[in-house]
């Protein structure tokens, strides 16, 4: 066969260059195309809305004044708050259910964890039954909880009363309508991060614990010192998740609530969370811009308390 003339190979090296632009082309902007729904769709719902929050902040906007929303007022709404008694009630509020939710759950969730990766009979069953809280809607679960800690007929007083303890008003005290509302949550998200603590400890080694046993470890002993270390950055993350979650919390005390206004977070305000406060100024009593400027502050706590507990972990690694 006779060898191609240079006139053809001259012509296939223009297709193969045009080919392998397309390709290297292709390579180069189909990760962003592929990622560009995510993008548009944050920038829109997301992106755009905390922007136009801001400069709804800055001004004096009220449905009850006429030709305020272009008002311009700069820092005014965020030194109101900062003398607005309702206003740090609801930060000690939110800090408060915060812990008393965050830390039992997390500690129930790996302990949980660390019995659900135990060999044992129905084991994925059991995986797929901690998770069932977590789906289920949020009106639901907090409607049923309000019945639970009833103060005349809860099951919750009755069983205190079984020990000798008078009836609780859960609603009307502040540190037990805290409990009552960290137990909603607990209830909730404690399923969801003993799954994530325990697809982590499935990628412990097996080996390590079988060379603790060998050296005569006990269990608790490798679960202090083979589990914990290994699982500390799954860890830092249900911290810093669940922080900002309980931080955001706007669904369970508000249904949790039995008053006429149920944003005012009971009769003293005494669960009033920021979420809450911030719905009850923006869409309760129209003040546009003193509701953004509480959403701003609220958003500005949240990147506060996750930098702490990111700050920290990184010292405690540090120091090991």
């Amino acid at each position: 066969m006779a060898a191609p003339t240079a006139a053809a190979r001259g012509a296939r090296a223009p297709a193969r260059t045009a080919g392998h632009r397309w390709h290297r082309l292709d390579r180069t902007v189909s990760p962003y195309l592929y990622l560009s729904p995510f993008f548009v769709v944050f920038g829109v719902f997301g992106l755009f809305p905390m922007l136009y929050t801001g400069y709804v902040s800055f001004t004096a906007w009220r449905a009850d004044r006429p030709g305020s929303a272009g008002q311009w007022v700069g820092l005014e709404n965020y030194r109101k708050l900062l003398d607005d008694p309702f206003f740090w009630n609801a930060v000690k509020n939110t800090l408060g259910i915060g812990v008393l939710a965050t830390v039992p759950q997390l500690l129930l969730a790996l302990g949980l964890a660390h019995l659900l990766n135990y060999r044992m009979r129905g084991r994925t069953l059991m995986r797929l039954g901690v998770l069932l809280p977590n789906v289920t809607s949020v009106a639901a679960v907090t409607l049923i909880f309000v019945q639970l800690f009833g103060r005349d007929f809860g099951m919750v007083n009755w069983f205190l009363s079984l020990f000798g303890v008078d009836r609780v008003d859960w609603q009307a005290g502040t540190l037990s309508s805290w409990s009552a509302i960290a137990a909603i949550v607990t209830w909730r998200w404690t399923g969801y991060n003993a799954l994530l603590y325990l697809a982590a400890m499935q990628s412990v080694p097996f080996e390590l614990y079988e060379a603790a046993a060998l050296d005569g470890a006990s269990r608790w002993r490798q679960f202090r010192s083979i589990t914990i270390p290994m699982l500390r950055p799954t860890i830092l993350f249900t911290v810093i998740v669940s922080t900002i979650g309980a931080l955001q919390l706007f669904g369970e005390p508000m249904l949790f609530s039995q008053q006429q206004d149920p944003t005012t977070g009971g009769s003293q305000h005494q669960f009033q969370t920021l979420a809450l406060y911030s719905y009850n100024q923006f869409w309760g009593r129209f003040k546009y811009g003193y509701g953004a400027a509480i959403s701003w502050a609220m958003f500005l706590l949240i990147v506060l308390v996750a930098a702490v507990n990111f700050l920290a972990a990184r010292r405690m690694r540090g120091a090991e």
